[in-house]
């Protein structure tokens, strides 16, 4: 955004506006407890000084603080340092630590590299897995799978190094996983966005994605109403302030007797008023309505972008889509990676928190607009997902997912209509790189039991599972008294807004990651891989007579001399289990047709056709192989010796094979 000098008439209000930011400076400063608390260490000091809290600094220039107190969370401390487990969240810090070490306890396997530089200059880890003594990652059919896009959504990290460290730990001992590494090539990043992760993780901020300043509430500013954390338990949670009867949008929801849950009503037929913890930085009657960040990774992809503001206020707009396609690193990041490497035949790419899988399009019914072949391929998987995750939903994100599987609104006996989302990962990884692109959503936000069933869970019956199965594990904090500097007296609770809401507790985490890692391996496992199944040289029989008779005057061709000519015939087969190309992918041309190619040896020739007709190349094309599909070419090939044929496959890897021509059949 550009910032052009301003008079000092025209920065009154700024600076207004900017007496509650200083407030809420100090009360950053000083930890959110006593203002005049003894700091000693000087002229009358009664005891030692207080040593500073750590703070953790967010790179850009913006109107609100950049520097918030670090939290050290039990949910991010691992149960033993330097062993991998999946009871807690690895911050990007901790991820890269087990990146190293892996890469250094499997050296024939794993590269480790960066892709890029995110907002903040932090390196962009990611992996290769591969048996690199079979064959280079670029030769072979390739998945690709990343977490932690969301700052906050932090289980697709861990079921992206759940699924590394599954993989990695049953090489050699698994057949399946042995031939999938042998023969395929894993491109994993558990954090494509490590500023936010690293921010989600280490302070009580939350934020949706980047932490490059926006302006969320178009008042001119920046980031300049993050939340606070008031009470200092490390959480900004909700603050309920009582206001008398009639005079509220919220009340205590009569079904719970220990008055925890509240439930939002129209203003004035309520009692209490309902805010985020913190304080209004910028004194404009609302609470932290412009946090760090607001930018949404996933809404910066180039299929279908739409800007975050258009001048006609008529067209479609999507909040959070960035300044322009791929204007954040981090993205570009994937976009480059991705178009750089055409064997990537499938991917996965992870938030939270619904839970479903989800997939493309995003901006109309799948049966619109995918090919139906496509659509068949895409529906199978997603049964398969839900065989293996237990997830009750799996579809489009236009429609399947924007209605949440409601056929008809309840309340006008309507059906729904889809609702579009822009600039999408998975519109860019179908209708732009031609493939099978997932976004699953992990965990459920505890919606456990529909015990009234009727097709859908609400927050009571969330805090009634909560309390049968989980009491005492802290999910949900009591309402406690607090004296807020600009609302007088109230009380903070809810729920943990971290590992709870948006994530599942520790000790629920391991089931979600490792279900959602086995169901993206089973989709790994199901990639093209073109094989040459024979190749055989034999003497050469004379091709079948023309069909059709001769132009009249046409004087005969003499028969070409087949000796010293062998046949040399290679079958192929794609043994996977997906076609070498979707049907998108041949109409956007993002892959090459797979193509036989035969290298002579020396005293090799390729038999000369008669004049007028086609003569032979060494490359046959042999279009795109569909799953299980075998196909055949046939060269004339005169002199013996060895030659080498190959088949190569944008997606569906490699594969060569010597033929001995002149003796004997191979």
């Amino acid at each position: 955004m550009t910032r052009f000098p301003r008079s000092a008439e025209a920065q009154l209000p700024r600076l207004v506006a900017l007496v509650p930011i200083v407030l809420a400076l100090v009360l950053l400063f000083s930890g959110f407890h006593d203002l005049f608390a003894q700091r000693g260490g000087g002229r009358g000091g009664q005891g030692p000084a207080t040593p500073p809290k750590p703070m953790h600094r967010v790179a850009g220039v913006r109107d609100g603080a950049s520097f918030f107190p670090k939290t050290d969370y039990p949910q991010v401390r691992p149960l033993k340092a330097g062993e991998v487990d999946f009871r807690h969240y690895h911050a990007p810090e901790e991820s890269l630590a087990l990146m190293k070490m892996w890469a250094q306890k499997y050296p024939d396997l794993v590269e480790l590299y960066s892709v890029g530089k995110s907002f903040e200059g932090r390196d962009i880890w990611q992996i290769t897995i591969t048996n690199r003594k079979a064959g280079k990652d670029t030769d072979k059919p390739a998945f690709f799978i990343e977490g932690g896009r969301h700052a906050g959504e932090s289980s697709g990290s861990e079921a992206t190094l759940y699924f590394i460290n599954h993989v990695l730990t049953n090489y050699g001992t698994d057949p399946a996983i042995t031939k999938l590494v042998d023969t395929k090539a894993l491109y994993c990043k558990p954090h494509n966005n490590p500023d936010g992760n690293t921010l989600y993780l280490t302070t009580a901020q939350t934020l949706r994605s980047t932490v490059r300043p926006n302006d969320d509430d178009n008042d001119g500013l920046l980031d300049e109403d993050p939340g606070e954390d008031l009470d200092g338990d490390g959480f900004v949670r909700q603050v309920r302030k009582f206001v008398g009867a009639g005079k509220g949008s919220a009340s205590k929801d009569p079904r719970d007797p220990s008055g925890r849950l509240m439930r939002r009503v129209a203003q004035g037929e309520g009692d209490y008023v309902l805010y985020p913890e913190g304080i209004d930085n910028d004194g404009d009657g609302r609470y932290n309505e412009d946090g760090i960040g607001g930018l949404d990774l996933h809404r910066n992809y180039p299929e279908n972008w739409r800007p975050m503001r258009e001048a006609t206020t008529r067209g479609y707009t999507q909040g959070g889509a960035g300044e322009y396609p791929l204007s954040e690193p981090e993205t570009r990041a994937v976009f480059t990676f991705v178009m750089t490497h055409p064997n990537v035949a499938a991917a996965q790419t992870l938030d939270t928190a619904v839970p479903m899988i989800l997939r493309g399009p995003s901006t109309e019914r799948d049966s619109v607009a995918m090919a139906p072949e496509d659509l068949a391929l895409f529906k199978k998987f997603d049964k398969k997902a839900q065989e293996i995750t237990g997830y009750a939903r799996a579809g489009d994100v236009f429609y399947d997912y924007s209605v949440g599987g409601r056929p008809v609104d309840p309340a006008t006996g309507e059906s729904p209509t889809g609702r579009p989302l822009f600039g999408h990962s998975p519109d860019f990884g179908y209708s732009y790189v031609g493939v099978p692109w997932y976004g699953d959503e992990i965990w459920n936000g505890g919606r456990f039991m529909d015990y009234d069933k009727d097709g859908r869970v609400d927050e009571y019956e969330v805090m009634k599972w909560n309390d049968e199965n989980r009491a005492g594990k802290g999910d949900f904090q009591s309402w406690t008294a607090y004296k807020h500097p600009q609302l007088g007296d109230v009380e903070i609770g809810g729920w943990n807004p971290k590992f709870w809401s948006q994530n599942p507790p520790p000790d629920l985490l391991e089931t979600w990651a490792r279900n959602e890692a086995l169901w993206n391996l089973w989709m790994a496992e199901q990639l093209p891989q073109v094989k040459i199944m024979s190749v055989t040289a034999a003497p050469a029989k004379p091709a079948p007579p023309a069909k059709g008779k001769p132009a009249k005057g046409a004087k005969p061709e003499p028969p070409v001399s087949l000796e010293g000519v062998y046949d040399v015939s290679v079958t192929v087969m794609n043994e996977g289990q997906m076609p070498t190309a979707l049907e998108i992918a041949k109409r956007v041309k993002i892959v090459r047709p797979d193509a036989c190619t035969l290298v002579l040896g020396g005293g090799q020739e390729l038999l000369r056709a008669p004049q007028g007709q086609r003569q032979q190349r060494p490359v046959i094309e042999l279009g795109w192989l569909k799953a299980g599909e075998t196909k055949t070419v046939t060269w004339q090939v005169k002199g013996t010796g060895t030659a080498t044929v190959n088949v190569a496959s944008t997606r569906g890897g490699i594969d060569r094979r010597e033929v001995t021509i002149g003796a004997g059949t191979n």
